[in-house]
């Protein structure tokens, strides 16, 4: 199956080998994946901070990237989440737009939901002998309703064990850890204390921005414990967002 890789701004910027391994697993999973060039930001941070108009230029120049008919799919539960459904909502008053919004939507995916609902692939994994604590993401979680997908593709690891964490938000959100600093690290501070308690030796998690956020914070508090994206944990890349 030829698929289309979304790889979203922080992993193209940031986390290169986060896309590698996206793609390196949906060859795996025996898909054809692309990388359609002029892509660039889904609009999200746009449309948080307040600006519509500048978000629904960046949605018309992704529907134009993604214009073919194959799946999409993006290693992260935020971006896939905007397209899925703030885009329709943007372009609902845009008579020849709001079609094609509903289009790229119903073929939009996050990665692990692509493996399993659509591929109905699981056992990927590369040998990972660690205690590995799932952190389910907002948007992912919430947004989308996704949170077995990924724990099957943990669960198939070899040598591995896995421990959902309980859903509270990492206190990322973009500008929200600017904007409202104090109530941000207290989220993570909750979250770390959770890490701790459960004895996790790795945190997987599908979206590269909270667990930056995540490895920041362990960092921070000494701690040995590092964070990999899902795609990187089923390719047996070393832990740690480098």
């Amino acid at each position: 199956m030829r698929v289309q890789l979304l790889a979203t701004c922080i992993v193209d910027s940031l986390f290169p080998e986060v896309g590698e391994a996206a793609i390196e697993l949906l060859v795996s999973a025996g898909a054809r994946p692309v990388f359609p060039a002029r892509q660039t930001c889904c609009g999200q941070p746009l449309l948080n901070a307040g600006f519509p108009a500048e978000a629904r230029a960046l949605a018309l120049h992704t529907i134009d990237t993604f214009s073919d008919e194959a799946p999409v799919v993006v290693p992260s539960g935020s971006c896939t989440e905007m397209i899925r459904h703030r885009y329709p909502e943007l372009l609902a008053n845009d008579s020849r737009a709001r079609g094609q919004a509903r289009a790229l939507a119903e073929r939009t995916y996050e990665l692990s939901e692509f493996l399993i609902d659509q591929l109905k692939i699981a056992d990927l994994a590369a040998p990972q002998p660690r205690f590995i604590g799932y952190f389910p993401s907002c948007h992912l979680l919430r947004g989308l309703g996704v949170d077995r997908q990924p724990l099957e593709l943990l669960e198939a690891i070899p040598g591995g064990s896995v421990k959902r964490l309980e859903p509270e938000c990492c206190g990322f959100g973009g500008l929200f850890s600017v904007d409202h600093a104090p109530v941000s690290e207290e989220m993570l501070r909750r979250t770390i204390r959770q890490i701790k308690e459960t004895g996790a030796e790795l945190v997987v998690g599908c979206d590269a921005s909270c667990l930056m956020q995540i490895e920041g914070g362990l960092r921070r508090a000494g701690s040995s414990v590092r964070c990999s994206h899902l795609s990187q944990a089923l390719t047996g890349q070393e832990p740690g967002l480098r």
